[in-house]
């Protein structure tokens, strides 16, 4: 990095208690997509589990 490059970087100010309040609803929000994401895939993988289990029982009897 170059020093006029440190230079023109501006100081991040800090948030009003209103924008604080919008910005952790947002982090609330994608927190809430990702877990619904993953949830979403557990259960898929625990589906395909079953059916590879009721198959595998299928095929010994």
């Amino acid at each position: 990095m170059l020093i006029k490059e440190i230079a023109t970087i501006k100081p991040i100010k800090p948030l009003t208690p209103q924008q604080q309040r919008i910005d952790t609803l947002k982090q609330q929000v994608k927190r809430s997509q990702e877990a619904v994401k993953a949830e979403r895939q557990r259960q898929k993988v625990a589906k395909a589990q079953a059916q590879l289990a009721k198959a595998g029982q299928q095929l010994s009897s």
